[in-house]
């Protein structure tokens, strides 16, 4: 009877620790190499880089044009998470490799989290809390807070993560408008040809826009003056979206009258100025850390790399990196 030829398995770089389900089945299907348990990265990118044809990474570890450079044959990068701005996306297309992502799958949690957070900044959740386990309730009730209602609440980035917070919203009677690089037809809300006017016109900012070199810092000094005094920032996108020093003196000179925060210009970094205030609520950007959440976008990154590799094309490529079918080229 004739041998036959059974293809080695294909090597995937796994650059830190994603949770152990996720682990144990790239390993199942493929030959798993962690970048972060390696004694020696150089030596280890120098002779095994060139076998490495698959990659899977998360927002916490960057994959940039020196690294891609280190990896000549590489074909798909399976990222975790909806955000990708910290892959290199045109450098990885100037390679030929592909780069995925996982959305849909945690829409509806960061969209939970984000309303969750709005409602604890404006009601002072957390304070509250802390008040009572402090012992100063039998002495005197809670200060009264501020209040959702009447207020008009912008969004900035109506996405699919966008839509899903701006429905949840309509629950509550606010007033809803956002801003985008274009207006969108299916959408009831005011649309706002630029940030700044937005601004003006709502005293919630929710920043639900990708991260990336369009938007850092895009939501200024000016942008958080126009908010005004009774203004609220929530950020559950990046944070690099925001200034992070206008927003620290924003908050501090009371020109805003605080911020419900996920997410941070230098995680798991926070600058101890927004530590050290009351008035705002922090997050270790948590929006899409659920079991049930987490365990569909490991999942989604392992679908990602074996339907890859299995020869039908990734399932959710980034638009910068497309695929239009199996078997064609990239678009």
């Amino acid at each position: 009877m004739p041998a036959v030829d059974i293809p080695p398995p294909v090597d995937i770089l796994m650059l830190k620790a994603m949770h152990p389900d996720v682990m144990a089945e790239v390993e199942r299907h493929f030959t798993l190499h962690r970048l972060d348990t390696t004694p020696d990265p150089e030596a280890f990118l120098r002779t095994v880089g060139p076998r490495l044809r698959g990659l899977a990474t998360g927002a916490q570890a960057p994959v940039d044009r020196a690294l891609l450079a280190r990896l000549p044959n590489l074909e798909i990068v399976a990222s975790l998470g909806v955000g990708y701005d910290t892959i290199d996306t045109a450098a990885a297309a100037a390679q030929g490799v592909v780069v995925t992502n996982t959305p849909d799958v945690l829409t509806d949690e960061v969209a939970d989290l984000a309303l969750g957070l709005l409602l604890a900044t404006v009601r002072q959740i957390p304070q509250a809390d802390r008040y009572l386990r402090a012992g100063h309730w039998p002495r005197q009730t809670y200060p009264l807070t501020p209040t959702l209602r009447g207020r008009t609440v912008g969004i900035l980035g109506l996405g699919r993560i966008g839509r899903a917070i701006a429905r949840r919203l309509e629950g509550f009677g606010v007033a809803i408008a956002y801003h985008g690089r274009r207006p969108q037809a299916d959408v009831p809300y005011a649309y706002h040809p630029s940030l700044l006017e937005m601004a003006q016109a709502v005293d919630v900012l929710l920043v639900v826009a990708p991260g990336g070199p369009e938007t850092n810092g895009l939501v200024d000094a000016a942008v958080l003056e126009a908010l005004g005094p009774q203004g609220l920032v929530v950020n559950v996108a990046r944070g690099s979206v925001i200034d992070e020093a206008a927003l620290i003196a924003a908050l501090q000179a009371g020109t805003i009258l605080g911020a419900g925060l996920d997410v941070f210009a230098r995680e798991p970094h926070v600058p101890p100025e927004l530590v050290a205030m009351d008035h705002v609520v922090l997050l270790p950007h948590v929006g899409s850390a659920s079991v049930h959440t987490r365990a569909a976008m490991g999942r989604l990154v392992v679908d990602n790399l074996i339907a890859w590799f299995d020869g039908r094309g990734p399932l959710t490529p980034v638009p910068e990196t497309p695929w239009t079918a199996v078997g064609s080229e990239r678009a």
